[in-house]
C-alpha cells in the first residue's frame, strides 16, 4: 500500500507499507478515498510535535477521512462492501472509566489517528473498528464525509453549550473550526450567530447564510457589536475559537450577564482568566477537547438541509502530491478553510 509517511521534523514522502490486512472481529476494512488536512498534521509536519505529543517514529498522517468499505469482519452487521463511510478517529479502550462515564475524548488510553504513536489514514487502506465506522447517506460526498470530523467539533463545542432556541451566539475567530461551530450553533436554535476574524475574505465566505453575521475585528469590536444589536445585553453563548492569547483580553466581558463561554481553541501557552469578571457577571465555562456521541449527529445534520460543508471545501490534491497540499495550507490563502487529498 501506498501512505504519506512523516519520518521526522520537515520530513515526509510517499512510500510502500504493509498490507491492512483482514479485519479481525468487530472491525472494517475501508479503501480510503478522501482525507482532510489538519493543522495538527502541518505542526507534526514542521514541528515534529504537539505539547506532549513528539514524532519518535515514522508516522502516516491524516485523521479526516472518508472511504468505502472493502471488507467487513465477523460480527459486523450494520456495515457492507461498497458502502461509503466516514469514520471517527479516536478509539478509546472500552475498558476505561471515562467510556463508562460518557466521557470517551478524555479516555488517556485513546488511540487517535495520526496522533504519535498510532498511525493515520492517509493510506491505501485502514482497519478500523465497525462501531466507530458510520455509513455516508447518498446526499454527501466523500468530500463532506471528510469534513464530518472537523465538524463534529463544532457539533460537540454546540452541545455542550447548552443552547437553547433563540439564544444569540458570538464566535471568536473564522477558521475552520470557528466556522464548522457556527453552522452547528445556528442549527441547534440560535436565532443569530455573529462570527468575527481579523481576514474580511475569511468572512466572505459565510456571505449568504442565513442567521450568521460578520464581523471584521480590523474594523469593529465583536462584543459592542452584538450589544449595539441586542438592547445592550449581549450573547447568551460565546464561542472562543482561536486558540490566541489576545482573544482572552475581553472575553469574559463579551457574554451576556449569566452566559456561556465554550473554549474551542486550544491556546499553545497559558492566558489570563479574569476570575473576578466572571464570577461577578454569573458566567459560566466549560471546554471543548475533540467531541464524544455526536458523529452521527453530525452527519445526520450535514445531510439535512441546514448545513452546506461542501462549500468548505477550498481545493482538492491527488495522493501523488499530497506534499503540495501540505505546502498549501502553510500558504495560510485567507480563502481556504479545508484542503483535501484524495487517494
Amino acid at each position: 500500500m501506498r501512505a504519506l509517511m512523516l519520518h521526522e521534523k520537515n520530513r515526509m514522502s510517499i512510500e510502500e507499507v504493509e498490507p491492512a490486512g483482514a479485519p479481525g472481529p468487530g472491525e472494517v476494512r475501508i479503501a480510503m478515498h478522501t482525507v482532510g488536512i489538519c493543522a495538527s498534521d502541518v505542526h507534526y509536519w514542521t514541528d515534529g510535535r504537539i505539547g506532549p505529543f513528539v514524532v519518535r517514529a515514522p508516522m502516516i498522517l491524516g485523521h479526516e477521512g472518508a472511504g468505502t468499505v472493502a471488507e467487513v469482519g465477523e460480527g459486523v452487521s450494520h456495515l457492507a462492501v461498497g458502502d461509503r463511510v466516514a469514520m471517527e478517529p479516536g478509539v478509546p479502550d472500552p475498558r476505561s472509566r471515562a467510556v463508562r462515564e460518557g466521557n470517551y475524548n478524555v479516555d488517556p488510553g485513546v488511540r487517535f489517528w495520526a496522533t504519535p504513536p498510532v498511525h493515520g489514514c492517509l493510506v491505501d487502506e485502514v482497519i478500523h473498528p465497525a462501531a466507530f465506522t458510520y455509513l455516508l447517506p447518498d446526499s454527501l460526498s466523500f468530500a463532506e464525509g471528510a469534513l464530518i470530523e472537523p465538524f463534529s467539533v463544532g457539533m460537540f463545542a454546540a452541545t455542550k453549550a447548552g443552547i437553547t432556541p433563540g439564544d444569540v451566539v458570538a464566535v471568536v475567530g473564522a477558521g475552520t473550526i470557528g466556522i464548522m461551530t457556527a453552522l452547528a450553533a445556528r442549527a441547534g436554535g440560535a436565532s443569530t450567530v455573529f462570527i468575527s476574524d481579523v481576514l474580511p475574505q475569511k468572512l466572505a465566505l459565510l456571505d449568504g447564510l442565513e442567521g450568521i453575521v460578520t464581523v471584521d475585528a480590523t474594523q469593529e469590536d465583536l462584543g459592542e457589536r452584538v450589544r449595539a444589536e441586542t438592547g445592550g445585553w449581549g450573547p447568551q453563548v460565546v464561542f472562543e475559537a482561536t486558540g490566541a492569547v489576545a482573544a482572552y483580553a475581553k472575553l469574559w466581558e463579551l457574554p451576556a450577564p449569566g452566559g456561556r463561554i465554550v473554549l474551542v481553541g486550544m491556546p499553545v501557552d497559558p492566558v489570563p482568566f479574569d476570575i473576578a469578571t466572571a464570577q461577578s457577571r454569573g458566567i459560566s465555562l466549560e471546554t471543548v477537547f475533540r467531541y464524544a456521541n455526536v458523529y452521527q449527529k453530525a452527519i445526520d445534520l450535514a445531510a439535512s438541509d441546514a448545513v452546506d460543508l461542501s462549500r468548505f471545501v477550498s481545493e482538492t490534491f491527488s495522493f501523488d502530491d499530497s506534499v503540495g497540499a501540505f505546502e498549501r495550507f502553510l500558504e495560510g490563502r485567507p480563502t481556504d478553510v479545508k484542503i483535501q487529498i484524495t487517494l
